[in-house]
């Protein structure tokens, strides 16, 4: 399993990198906080696989709460083809943390 630290993220996205970042908390939980991720809470990510397919090959950071919901996102992309993503270790609470 691929992880990213909070810290890691916060300097990364400091320094200017272009990251490509998905939220899959529900629209709720986005909408009360969020870093500016693209939002696709977990259950729409079957769905929405066509919306990610310019980035099959490239770095994929995927967020949620806490991290469980994340590490299942991730574990589906890897399934489906995608060759680099990683889980944002402790979610948006450890990146707030």
């Amino acid at each position: 399993m691929s992880v990213i630290s909070a810290t890691e993220l916060k300097n990364r996205l400091t320094n200017g990198e272009n990251l490509i970042i998905i939220d899959v908390r529900e629209a709720w939980e986005y909408d009360e906080l969020n870093i500016g991720a693209e939002n696709i809470p977990l259950a729409d990510l079957p769905h929405s696989l066509h919306k990610l397919d310019y980035c099959r090959n490239k770095e994929v950071i995927v967020h949620c709460k806490s991290g469980s919901r994340s590490n299942q996102a991730m574990k589906y992309l890897t399934q489906q083809g995608f060759k680099n993503v990683k889980s944002l270790q402790g979610g948006i609470e450890g990146y707030l943390g």
